[in-house]
């Protein structure tokens, strides 16, 4: 966790603490405008820049998802390569459902405990050097294979991690990775994103 010090009032006569949690976003929250839209965090992730994993894992489409209505990403550790994503810190508060209050928070967009399980990741910046800070992502509970992940979720994670400037022969392993789940999309995700844009 890092300590942010935020301060209020116009004088500087109140000052409040906030921590805040580093996440690593992969799938469809690497859209930073979907992941701090109205429905989801309301802007309080804040972008801090792309990282990759130390370890080899697969990009698949393991997780039905009952809000995106189609199968949504995971990341399966043991093969494969290594993943890129987006990190945001977000403030502890909104991470866990029991401290958001009124507001939605991470686990539940997630759906952490019912699809996917918050753990710790190793990670490297995009310079190679070993990210130090502890980081969480969320992985999947229960895989599920014959699920199919749909154009619009898809679209997500492509233009979030172009949004973010992922090295781009990732991007196309990501494109790759959608239209083996998912051949029919495609014509779409050409259509929609582009190839090597």
């Amino acid at each position: 966790m890092n300590c942010v010090l935020k301060i209020f009032g116009a004088q500087h006569s109140r000052m409040e603490v906030s921590f805040m949690t580093l996440v690593f976003q992969y799938g469809s929250n690497a859209d930073s405008e979907r992941l701090n839209s109205n429905d989801r965090l309301r802007g309080d992730a804040q972008q801090r820049g792309i990282a990759y994993t130390e370890d080899d894992f697969e990009l698949d489409f393991t997780v039905q998802s009952k809000s995106n209505q189609c199968a949504a990403a995971d990341i399966v550790s043991g093969s494969g390569r290594k993943i890129w994503g987006v990190l945001y810190e977000i403030p502890d508060h909104l991470i866990r459902r029991e401290t958001s209050g009124d507001r939605k928070s991470l686990d539940a967009i997630e759906g952490e405990g019912v699809n996917y399980r918050k753990v710790p990741i190793s990670l490297r910046r995009a310079d190679g050097t070993s990210l130090e800070q502890e980081v969480i992502t969320y992985v999947a509970i229960k895989r599920q294979s014959g699920i199919q992940t749909s154009l619009e979720y898809a679209s997500h994670i492509v233009l979030g991690l172009r949004e973010h400037n992922v090295p781009e022969d990732y991007i196309e392993y990501v494109k790759g990775r959608i239209i083996a789940n998912n051949p029919a999309l495609r014509n779409g995700i050409e259509a929609r994103v582009g190839w090597g844009e």
